[in-house]
C-alpha cells in the first residue's frame, strides 16, 4: 500500500495543506484521481508520496486515464497558496475543468495533420521593429504603444518565434468578448494551432480544449481572459497579457489574485518571456518595470499610416443645456455628428459607462425612492423588460404607476443608463441599426457573438459600456460619442482617476486608426479638467506623474501594499462593533501595518446582511500575509485588491 498527500477540488475545503490517501498503486504527482471526502466524491490531484501515517486513511477511488499535470502547473499553484493565503480547495478548482471523463473524449490531436495557415507578407512598422528587436531574450517587457500602434503584430510575429523553436504560447485577453477578435486575428495566421479557453464554452467545449493541451507534447497557443493562467501547458515560451492594465484581470473572488502577478511568476517558472502590452499602463506595473529596470517599449505611431488618421475632438458642456434641445442625454452636436455617419454609410459608437434605463427611481413629491429591500440601493429601471433590478443581489421587482408612500403619479426617472440612450437613438434615428452591448445582453446579442456583423457594417450605431471601450478594431466607425465623461470619477476610491483616463483614452482610440477619417464628442460637466485634457491628447507622462506624487504622499499603490478586510453581520450596529474589535486587535498586534479606521462598505446592505470593512497598509507584503491569520475566520480578505469599494 502507498500514501499519497492529494489536494481536492472542494470549495468546502478551506485549509491550506493536502490531505492523505492510500492506494496499492504507485502515482505520480499531478496525477488526477477521484477521493472521498466526507459524504460526497471528488476529485483530486496528488502532488506527493509519503511515509505511511499515524492516522487511518482512506483509499483513492479511482485514477483517471489522463496524464498527470505538468510540474509547472503545480509549481504555480503551491505559489498561488502562499501568495494570496488560500486554501487548497478553490485553488484546486482552477487547476481542473467544471467536469472531467475519466477517459480521452478523443485522442490527442496528431500535429502533423493541424492546419497552419500560410504566413502572409506584412511590411512592419519600424517601431514594429525595433520592438521585436528589443525583445530579445527571456524576461518582462512592458509595452507602451497608443491604441492603432500594432502591438497586436508584434504579439504574432513573437508567437511564431516561439512556436520555431518548439514552445507554446499563452496569450490573456481580459473579457471574453475581446477573446473572440484575438483568436480570429491568431487562427489566420496560425490555424489549429490555436485553442481557445474561456467559461461561455460549453462544458464538453471546455473540457476537449483542456484535455488537448494536457495530452500534447506539440506546442500550441492558448488563448483566453484570466483563467487560461491555469491551462496545463507544458514547455511555455511566451506569455502576453494583453489590455495588461484591465481590472478585469483581478479575480474578485476567492484566491482574489491579480493576473498579471500570476503571470509574472508564471514567467519565472517556465524561465520564458513575457509581455504586458497596453495604451495606458497601470500605474503599479509601469512603476515596477521603472523601478527594476525592465525594458518599457513605446509606440507611438499608427500602425496604418497611409490611411485617414485625421480625427476631430469636440468637448461639450453638459451645463449648457441649450445643446440639449432634441434629447436630454445626445447633445445636437452628437446627433449632427451620427447624421453624417449614416449618411456615409458608416458606423458610429455611444459609450456611457453604466447598465439599465434609469439609476434612480423616485417621487417627484415626498422623495420616496425605489430601492432594494435587501440590499438598501438603488434599483435601476429596465425600460425593455418593464422592470426594476438591484444590481448587487439582483432582485427584481415591477416599476409603481404612482407612489407607494403619498399615492402621487409623478415619478421621475433620474440618470440615465445605456438603455436609455438606445431609446433616445432610436426615436431619432428610428432607420438606424442600433445594437446594445453590456453585461445585461442577451447571450446570442454578446459582443462575442456579433463581432463578424459589427466588422462587416451590418450595426449603424453601437451603444455599450467599458466593453466596448477595449481592443477592438472597427473599420467603419467614424463617430464616437462619450455620454458622459466624468461618470467614474465620481467614485470614492483612490483608483477613480486613473480608471477614467484609461477609459477615456482606450474609448478615444477606437476612432483615428486609419481606416476612416473620424470625429470624437465628449459630453462633460468639466470641460476644464486636467485629466480630461492629458486623455485626449494622449499624455501618459504629465498624468502619471501627477497621480504617483498623490498615491506617494497618501500611502497608496505602488508605495504601499494593501490588504482589504470584511465582514458581514445580520445589523449594522454588530457589524461596527466586529470591525472595531478587530481594528484594535490588529492595532496591538506589534506587526509593521498601518490599520484605517473601520467604514462601512461602499454597498453596506448587501442581501439582507450588514458589511463593514477595514483597510490594512504595509510597506511589506509579508506582514498582511501575518495580519490574515489574526483575523477571525468568517471574515473575508482581499491582498492586493484592485479598488476599496
Amino acid at each position: 500500500m502507498h500514501y499519497y498527500e492529494v489536494w481536492v477540488r472542494s470549495e468546502k475545503y478551506r485549509a491550506k495543506e493536502p490531505l492523505t490517501y492510500k492506494h496499492s498503486e504507485l502515482l505520480e504527482p499531478g496525477q488526477i484521481v477521484s477521493v472521498p471526502l466526507k459524504n460526497a466524491r471528488v476529485y483530486g490531484i496528488v502532488v506527493d508520496k509519503v511515509a505511511k501515517p499515524t492516522f487511518p486513511t482512506k483509499q483513492i477511488e479511482a485514477t483517471l486515464n489522463l496524464p498527470p499535470l505538468p510540474t509547472t502547473t503545480l509549481l504555480l499553484a503551491y505559489w498561488l497558496r502562499d501568495f494570496y493565503a488560500c486554501p487548497l480547495g478553490v485553488i484546486t478548482g482552477l487547476l481542473l475543468p467544471p467536469r472531467i471523463h475519466e477517459q480521452y473524449l478523443d485522442g490527442p490531436t496528431d500535429a502533423s495533420k493541424r492546419k497552419i495557415n500560410a504566413k502572409q507578407t506584412i511590411r512592419l512598422t519600424p517601431e514594429q521593429q525595433e520592438a521585436l528587436r528589443i525583445i530579445n531574450q527571456p524576461d518582462t517587457y512592458l509595452i507602451h504603444g497608443r491604441t492603432g500602434s500594432g502591438k497586436t503584430q508584434v504579439y504574432l510575429e513573437l508567437v511564431e518565434r516561439t512556436l520555431h523553436i518548439g514552445k507554446s504560447a499563452l496569450i490573456l485577453s481580459p473579457e471574453i468578448g475581446l477573446t473572440s477578435q484575438l483568436a480570429m486575428q491568431f487562427q489566420e495566421r496560425f490555424g489549429d494551432q490555436v485553442i481557445i479557453l474561456h467559461s461561455q464554452l460549453t462544458a464538453k467545449q471546455r473540457e476537449q480544449a483542456w484535455q488537448t493541451v494536457l495530452i500534447s507534447t506539440s506546442p500550441y497557443i492558448v488563448i483566453g481572459p484570466r483563467s487560461a493562467l491555469f491551462s496545463p501547458l507544458k514547455n511555455v515560451g511566451l506569455i502576453v497579457v494583453d489590455e495588461a492594465h484591465d481590472q478585469a484581470y483581478k479575480q474578485e473572488q476567492a484566491p482574489y489574485y491579480q493576473a498579471v502577478r500570476v503571470a509574472s511568476q508564471l514567467r519565472k517558472i517556465h524561465a520564458c518571456t513575457l509581455i504586458l502590452g497596453s495604451a495606458t499602463p497601470s500605474i503599479v506595473d509601469y512603476h515596477l518595470a521603472q523601478s527594476r529596470g525592465k525594458s518599457i517599449i513605446r509606440m507611438t505611431q499608427l500602425a496604418r499610416q497611409a490611411g485617414l488618421t485625421s480625427r476631430s475632438v469636440h468637448i461639450v458642456d453638459l451645463k449648457d443645456r441649450s445643446e440639449f434641445a432634441r434629447s436630454p442625454h445626445i447633445s445636437s452636436t452628437l446627433i449632427g455628428a451620427i447624421a453624417q455617419s449614416l449618411g456615409r454609410h458608416e458606423q458610429s459608437l455611444l459609450y456611457l459607462n453604466r447598465r439599465g434605463t434609469a439609476r434612480v427611481t423616485l417621487c417627484n413629491l415626498c422623495g420616496w425612492q425605489a430601492l432594494c429591500p435587501h440590499c438598501d440601493l438603488p434599483l435601476a429601471y429596465h425600460g425593455d423588460t418593464f422592470s426594476l433590478r438591484c444590481h448587487t443581489c439582483g432582485h427584481k421587482a415591477s416599476p409603481p404607476l404612482s407612489c407607494p408612500q403619498c399615492g402621487n403619479a409623478s415619478i421621475s426617472l433620474k440618470s440615465f443608463g445605456t438603455k436609455a440612450i438606445v431609446d433616445e437613438v432610436q426615436r431619432i434615428f428610428p432607420e438606424a441599426r442600433v445594437a446594445r452591448f453590456d453585461t445585461d445582453s442577451a447571450k446570442n446579442e454578446r459582443l462575442e457573438q456579433r463581432y463578424e456583423d459589427i466588422q462587416n457594417g451590418n450595426v449603424d450605431i453601437l451603444v455599450g459600456t467599458q466593453m466596448l471601450a477595449k481592443g477592438l478594431d472597427l473599420p467603419k466607425l467614424s463617430t464616437l460619442g462619450v455620454i458622459l465623461a466624468d461618470s467614474s470619477l465620481y467614485l470614492p476610491d483612490y483608483t477613480a482617476k486613473e480608471r477614467t483616463y484609461q477609459l477615456l483614452t482606450q474609448v478615444i482610440g477606437r476612432v483615428g486608426r486609419g481606416h476612416v477619417a473620424s470625429q470624437v464628442i465628449v459630453q462633460t460637466y468639466y470641460p476644464e479638467s486636467r485629466l480630461l485634457e492629458a486623455a485626449l491628447n494622449d499624455d501618459w507622462e504629465t498624468f502619471y506623474n501627477g497621480e504617483l506624487d498623490e498615491r506617494k504622499t497618501y500611502r497608496f499603490p505602488p508605495f504601499s501594499y494593501l490588504l482589504k478586510l470584511s465582514c458581514r453581520r445580520a445589523t449594522a450596529l454588530s457589524a461596527e462593533r466586529t470591525a472595531l474589535k478587530v481594528a484594535h486587535s490588529l492595532k496591538s498586534s506589534g506587526r509593521f501595518i498601518h490599520v484605517e479606521e473601520p467604514a462601512p462598505a461602499f454597498h453596506e446592505k448587501s442581501a439582507g446582511a450588514y458589511e463593514w470593512q477595514l483597510v490594512v497598509k504595509s510597506s511589506q507584503r509579508q506582514e498582511l500575509l501575518k495580519a490574515v491569520e489574526l483575523v477571525p475566520k468568517d471574515w473575508s480578505y482581499d491582498l492586493d485588491p484592485a479598488d476599496l469599494l
